[in-house]
Protein backbone atom coordinates (compact mmCIF):
# COMPACT_ATOMS: atom_id res chain seq x y z
CA UNK A 1 0.00 0.00 0.00
CA UNK A 2 2.75 2.48 0.66
CA UNK A 3 4.00 1.88 -3.00
CA UNK A 4 1.09 2.77 -4.25
CA UNK A 5 1.07 6.54 -1.46
CA UNK A 6 4.55 7.36 -2.50
CA UNK A 7 6.87 7.35 -5.44
CA UNK A 8 9.98 6.95 -2.93
CA UNK A 9 8.68 3.84 -1.46
CA UNK A 10 9.09 5.36 1.71
CA UNK A 11 12.59 6.68 2.06
CA UNK A 12 10.99 9.70 3.24
CA UNK A 13 8.09 10.09 5.03
CA UNK A 14 6.39 13.30 6.14
CA UNK A 15 4.95 13.61 9.85
CA UNK A 16 4.74 16.30 12.23
CA UNK A 17 6.11 16.09 15.93
CA UNK A 18 6.60 18.33 18.42
CA UNK A 19 10.29 19.28 19.45
CA UNK A 20 12.33 19.90 22.29
CA UNK A 21 13.47 23.38 20.93
CA UNK A 22 16.28 23.28 23.66
CA UNK A 23 17.39 20.24 22.67
CA UNK A 24 17.52 20.66 18.89
CA UNK A 25 19.58 23.89 19.56
CA UNK A 26 21.93 21.58 21.12
CA UNK A 27 21.88 19.00 18.89
CA UNK A 28 22.46 21.69 15.61
CA UNK A 29 25.49 23.00 17.66
CA UNK A 30 27.17 19.44 18.09
CA UNK A 31 26.25 18.49 14.33
CA UNK A 32 27.53 19.16 11.13
CA UNK A 33 24.11 19.40 9.87
CA UNK A 34 22.46 22.85 9.16
CA UNK A 35 18.86 22.20 9.31
CA UNK A 36 16.75 20.47 12.03
CA UNK A 37 15.57 17.69 9.34
CA UNK A 38 18.88 16.51 8.85
CA UNK A 39 19.46 16.58 12.80
CA UNK A 40 16.73 14.84 13.55
CA UNK A 41 17.88 11.95 10.80
CA UNK A 42 21.47 11.83 12.07
CA UNK A 43 20.01 11.79 15.35
CA UNK A 44 17.82 8.60 13.99
CA UNK A 45 20.70 6.93 12.36
CA UNK A 46 23.12 7.00 14.98
CA UNK A 47 20.24 5.44 17.59
CA UNK A 48 19.81 2.93 15.32
CA UNK A 49 23.28 2.07 14.71
CA UNK A 50 24.01 1.65 18.19
CA UNK A 51 21.17 -0.36 19.08
CA UNK A 52 22.09 -2.72 16.30
CA UNK A 53 25.41 -3.44 17.87
CA UNK A 54 25.88 -5.91 19.87
CA UNK A 55 26.57 -6.07 23.35
CA UNK A 56 29.55 -7.65 24.32
CA UNK A 57 28.42 -8.55 27.25
CA UNK A 58 25.60 -10.94 26.18
CA UNK A 59 28.23 -13.02 24.05
CA UNK A 60 30.46 -13.81 27.07
CA UNK A 61 30.47 -17.85 26.98
CA UNK A 62 29.37 -17.93 23.21
CA UNK A 63 32.67 -17.27 21.63
CA UNK A 64 34.76 -20.39 21.84
CA UNK A 65 38.65 -20.13 21.25
CA UNK A 66 40.99 -22.44 19.51
CA UNK A 67 43.32 -24.73 21.92
CA UNK A 68 46.35 -22.74 22.07
CA UNK A 69 45.49 -19.88 21.68
CA UNK A 70 47.19 -16.87 23.21
CA UNK A 71 46.12 -13.08 23.01
CA UNK A 72 49.37 -12.26 25.00
CA UNK A 73 51.54 -13.80 22.76
CA UNK A 74 49.85 -12.02 19.62
CA UNK A 75 50.04 -8.37 21.06
CA UNK A 76 52.85 -8.66 21.29
CA UNK A 77 53.87 -10.16 18.39
CA UNK A 78 52.10 -7.20 16.59
CA UNK A 79 53.75 -4.76 19.46
CA UNK A 80 57.60 -5.88 17.93
CA UNK A 81 56.40 -5.59 14.73
CA UNK A 82 55.24 -2.07 14.84
CA UNK A 83 51.80 -2.81 14.47
CA UNK A 84 49.46 -0.63 17.03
Amino acid sequence: MCQLMCKQRCIDMRTNIVLDDILIEKALRFSPMKTKKDTVNLALKEFVEQHSRLNLLDMKGKIRFADGYDYKKMRRSRRDNGAR
